[in-house]
């Protein structure tokens, strides 16, 4: 009974620790909702008014969710800062409220700053936003002149109500951050090999949608990776702890989505490629040699269970264990794989590697592991990656590593200028609706511009930010009708909005826009002003305000949809190139390269395209064929993402393993793909580029033993020259979409 209260126990970690990484979404909400709560409490205790509950309430989400450092020292700092910001805010909204033009041209100037001030970093922005927050909330509760030194009272224990919840109440430290993130990387990884045992046992009918959540699973562990990627620097004592976590991930996340392509490889009678993976709605050919329930398919799915048991319960030990982990590293040696298909024994080859993989991640994250029960692959397995960690410890920062960061940066005066463009248009439109709720579409026009860079990506977030404000005024009605002026019980319910709408709000934008309507309509029966009127109103300035940044984006140093995507393409491509180079020399027997730091920076350039182009593949875009395109385009980038990780990852392992050996005539074979990328990247930047595509003989032809005898090359270059011709075929493929001609061969 009790060991299966705590497999329960265990379950339901998992399923959190991997619902909301690092635990970020449920630590956001808690601050904010503490922050709140501690504030109303002061409050109360010092008999504020409703009026002043209320923005002491708003004043406290906002000093709460503007802070974005990732450390405690520059997150006091900013706060600190933030205080003196708020109470001129407040201090000039009141002062101002008398005269109208002036206070609208402040307003617009005010924008401008904190639009501008995003240049400055995570420190300018929290800063920008506080202004412009605290100066809403002035005109949400009426401060007036008279009212004022109450006001900065409020700000005042709301700053310091913010900084209590931050630092004592919901405390997060980047050690702790990154720990909780590990856990859900592996929560995650268990998951993505759930997802893959389910591949191996669906039937005809149930292959696509298994198909479908190993796609899933794949996406969010890589979506981890990357989040402890960001972690690395603060959390991690130093450098080489940090670089040796870094290539652990970064080898359980390869073999993970390996052993998945392998397993459609086998399950696929024309073999499935990359392309499958990566791609949403492609189909999954059947008729291959895995859905025979055979010897070899038992045996495969017992060790998929095994190997999600190791990845699942990495603290516990044992005999049992250690015997699960032999068998699955014995793999790695011919003479111990099963009779089967050479697809079928490529499989059990992809579990040995995770098995490698996740020994090697529980061996950095939890430390030396008893070895009394090793068999001899085992053994060899833990030497090979003491071997890594001697090489990590004698790598230093690589020069220029820094450097890369200051890359793609966001205009932000061109920001600005169509902020302040939007929001004057706002406020004359509103002041047309409402001469007493014109801000709502100020707000609107503010938010709609946040965190996006083309006019295609902020009519998106327009729509669904009217969307979710449509339908949290049907909530706010309910919700009005059923508190009435019930002070305390309408902020409980505020609270649980604010909760949901900041746990929501990495999920949907249009989940945190319901939220916040549904808790305004509350707010307002506080102040004794709801009316059914006022919610509709509150719909009308919100789409206002959207069609304001819409037309602002459009008409005011536009950046459009096309110009942004086919920026972050050529950038992608860059690195794209930059990592399949450094990789190619290093396996022909060039000098070692920071590989995986390089890789990461694909991922985060393939990242920022996937997210620019949200509005080409978005459902309810009209324009079908190029819908398709993009998302074509994308999942042959992320395959060729996954075929260059892969060779860097193989690469690293150069000067470590022994069995591993540099082949010159690597060199060769990535030259006709590295040509090919830098042609891609010509036409897109210049559509009046001559560049072409050439194709020829397969890779592995070019490789062949030449007349002195040259050796043929083993398993592991079988493996390089494999991924290098995928990398080739994913490279021609993306000449079709992107209009590049090709040279046929000769």
């Amino acid at each position: 009974m009790r060991a299966a209260a705590r497999s329960l126990a265990a379950r339901s970690r998992d399923r959190i620790a991997a619902s909301d990484p690092g635990l970020l979404r449920l630590a956001a909400g808690l601050r904010t909702v503490g922050a709140i709560a501690l504030t109303l409490a002061v409050l109360s205790l010092l008999g504020a008014d409703v009026p002043h509950l209320v923005a002491g309430a708003i004043a406290a989400m906002v000093a709460t969710f503007a802070i974005r450092e990732k450390t405690r020292g520059p997150q006091a700092v900013t706060l600190a800062l933030g205080l003196p910001v708020a109470l001129a805010s407040v201090s000039l909204a009141s002062l101002l409220s008398s005269w109208r033009v002036a206070g609208d041209v402040f307003f617009v100037v005010l924008i401008f700053c904190a639009v501008y001030g995003r240049r400055f970093g995570d420190r300018g922005t929290a800063l920008g936003l506080i202004g412009f927050q605290v100066y809403f909330l002035s005109l949400f509760v009426g401060a007036t002149r008279s009212t004022l030194p109450g006001f900065w009272g409020v700000i005042a224990v709301a700053f310091a109500c913010s900084a209590a919840a931050r630092f004592v109440l919901v405390p997060q430290t980047p050690t702790g951050i990154l720990a909780l993130l590990r856990e859900a990387f592996r929560a995650r990884l268990a998951q993505l090999i759930d997802a893959q045992l389910d591949l191996l046992e669906a039937g005809p009918d149930d292959a696509e949608k298994a198909l479908e959540h190993v796609r899933e699973g794949t996406a969010r562990l890589h979506e981890t990776a990357m989040m402890i990627q960001g972690r690395l620097a603060e959390g991690t004592p130093d450098e080489t702890t940090a670089r040796l976590v870094q290539r652990r991930i970064a080898d359980a996340e390869i073999s993970a989505e390996r052993l998945g392509l392998l397993l459609l490889t086998a399950r696929s009678a024309q073999r499935a490629d990359t392309l499958t993976l990566h791609l949403p709605g492609a189909s999954l050919p059947e008729g291959g040699d895995l859905p025979v329930r055979d010897e070899a398919f038992d045996l495969l799915r017992r060790d998929l269970q095994a190997l999600r048991l190791l990845v699942g319960h990495p603290g516990a030990a044992g005999t049992g264990r250690a015997q699960v982990r032999n068998r699955l590293l014995g793999y790695r040696e011919e003479e111990n794989l099963p009779k089967a298909s050479p697809a079928v024994q490529d499989v059990f080859r992809g579990v040995a590697e995770a098995a490698r993989g996740v020994l090697g991640l529980r061996i950095a994250l939890d430390g030396p592991q008893d070895e009394s029960d090793d068999s001899p692959e085992t053994a060899r397995s833990r030497e090979e990656l003491d071997a890594e960690d001697a090489a990590i410890d004698g790598v230093g920062e690589p020069e220029g590593a820094a450097e890369e960061a200051t890359g793609l940066r966001r205009p932000t005066t061109r920001a600005a200028v169509q902020v302040a463009v939007g929001s004057s248009l706002a406020i004359v439109g509103g002041e047309l609706l409402s001469a007493h709720r014109w801000y709502w579409a100020v707000l609107t026009c503010w938010i709609v511009f946040l965190n996006t860079a083309s006019t295609g990506e902020i009519l998106v977030k327009g729509y669904r930010r009217l969307l979710g404000t449509v339908l949290g005024v049907v909530a706010g009605i309910v919700l009005a009708g059923l508190v009435g002026h019930h002070t305390w019980t309408a902020f409980a319910v505020v609270l649980l909005c604010v909760f949901a709408m900041f746990y929501t709000a990495p999920l949907s934008y249009t989940l945190m826009s319901f939220f916040v309507t549904a808790a305004l309509g509350v707010l307002y029966t506080l102040l004794h002003t709801y009316s059914l009127s006022v919610l509709v109103l509150r719909v009308e300035e919100t789409a206002l305000g959207a069609a304001c940044g819409v037309v602002a984006a459009a008409l005011v140093l536009p950046v459009h949809t096309d110009r942004r995507t086919n920026e972050l393409l050529t950038t992608v491509l860059d690195r794209l190139s930059d990592v399949a180079d450094a990789a190619v020399d290093q396996l022909s027997g060039g000098p070692p390269a920071d590989l995986l730091d390089r890789a990461r920076d694909l991922d985060q350039a393939l990242a920022d395209l996937r997210a620019a182009t949200q509005p080409l593949t978005h459902p309810v875009t009209p324009l079908r064929t190029r819908r398709d395109t993009a998302r074509y385009v994308v999942a042959l980038l992320e395959t060729c993402a996954y075929h260059t990780r892969s060779l860097a990852a193989t690469a690293e392992l150069l000067p470590t393993h022994p069995s591993i050996a540099a082949d010159p005539r690597l060199r060769r074979a990535g030259e006709r793909i590295l040509h090919n990328i830098g042609a891609i990247a010509a036409r897109v930047a210049d559509e009046h580029s001559t560049a072409a595509v050439r194709t020829g003989p397969s890779i592995a032809s070019l490789l062949k033993p030449g007349a002195s005898g040259t050796p043929r090359y083993g398993r592991v270059t079988d493996r390089v020259l494999r991924h290098l011709q995928r990398l080739d075929e994913a490279v021609v493929g993306l000449a079709r979409p992107l209009g590049v001609p090709v040279t046929p061969p000769g």
